[in-house]
């Protein structure tokens, strides 16, 4: 546990923060948030004396207003080090009797085309300190907002009176529907990219389905697998019970967001596969392109080696030669390689070659 003498809170006691990262904080009893505003120390009091709970709200709050804040929630330092940090891979952790839960949070970024440099998703984190009487919501970025969160749960007072495990909960089901969000989005750019790479008609040969910009895609759900795939067993763990002790009646709300989190999973995955075909399928087509103009080379280069022949012969000055003296010998000559020009262009346009 942290406390006076921790490094945290002396650099928190000696340099206070200019300005506050808390972003709310409410005093709720029986499901009802009380009027007045209140900081979080006194809110604490009062949710014990009352039993109700505190829920503050943090956006990417600095090391000294941290310190204080886990100086008065009797927060262990490992887990504020891990707070106050960003890019947290998905866990659930307990210290005591307060349980840590971090997830990765995603954004589907809209665009009118996808390009070799477009964002298409953005990524945050989401980091919950839950306790007996308080909840402590931490987010970095923007990838993911809670104020609606908090404003819909408001309004569902039967859920909220359930304590801070509800508002972990709905804190859960939103990061995960926009994990699925996000999915979709992804899905419908795959959809295209992979209409421009077997449609080359659309937008010309050349430019159809750029390998760049698969590539790009490719990265995009790359960061999008880190947000989903590794928040699997932490929530197995809260509903089955084994990393945390989540009341039975809130079990049945995780797990739905369990389900919806498995629908996620799926459509990862899928795209994946997808978007390893389409740029396969595009790296074959570069290679046959590339074996067509080679052919088309060799087959020109052909034709003007059999010209190039000729006329290197009847260009030696030699003195004793064949037909160098007969009177049609130019127009044969001539004839010679315009026929065989023909003859080899005909060869070449009927195997394909050209």
């Amino acid at each position: 546990m942290l406390n006076n003498s921790t490094p945290l809170a002396a650099k928190s006691a000696a340099q206070p923060p200019e300005q506050s990262a808390i972003v709310d904080c409410a005093l709720y009893i029986d499901g009802v948030r009380q009027p007045g505003n209140r900081n979080y120390a006194e809110a604490l009091q009062a949710a014990r004396r009352r039993r109700g709970f505190v829920w503050i709200g943090l956006k990417e709050p600095q090391a000294a207003e941290m310190a204080a804040i886990a100086e008065t929630f009797q927060l262990h330092e490992l887990a504020v080090e891990d707070a106050v940090q960003s890019r947290q891979r998905p866990k659930v952790e307990r210290y005591g009797e307060m349980t840590f839960l971090t997830m990765r949070t995603a954004r589907y970024v809209e665009h009118d085309e996808l390009t070799d440099t477009s964002e298409v998703v953005e990524t945050g984190d989401v980091l919950m300190f839950i306790g007996e009487h308080f909840v402590i919501t931490v987010r970095h970025g923007d990838a993911s907002r809670l104020a609606p969160v908090r404003s819909g749960l408001e309004r569902r007072q039967e859920v909220l009176a359930r304590g801070p495990w509800a508002v972990a909960y709905a804190v859960a089901d939103s990061v995960v529907d926009m994990l699925l969000e996000v999915a979709t989005g992804i899905e419908e750019d795959v959809a295209a990219v992979e209409d421009q790479v077997f449609n080359p008609q659309r937008g010309g040969r050349r430019d159809a389905g750029r390998i760049q910009r698969i590539y790009q895609l490719k990265r995009e759900l790359m960061e999008f697998k880190r947000a989903v795939l590794p928040l699997q067993r932490p929530m197995a763990g809260l509903v089955t019970g084994q990393l945390a002790d989540v009341p039975d009646e809130i079990r049945r709300y995780f797990r739905d967001v369990g389900d919806n989190l498995a629908r996620a999973v799926e459509q990862v995955l899928y795209l994946d596969d997808v978007i390893n075909s389409v740029l396969a399928a595009r790296l074959a087509q570069v290679s046959v392109d590339q074996n067509n103009d080679m052919r088309k080379i060799a087959a020109w280069a052909a034709i003007a080696a059999l010209v190039t022949s000729i006329a290197g012969i009847y260009g030696m000055n030699f003195k004793y030669m064949p037909e160098t003296e007969w009177v049609f010998g130019y127009p044969g000559v001539m004839t010679l390689m315009v026929g065989g020009s023909a003859a080899l262009f005909w060869g070449f346009r009927r195997s394909g070659w050209l």
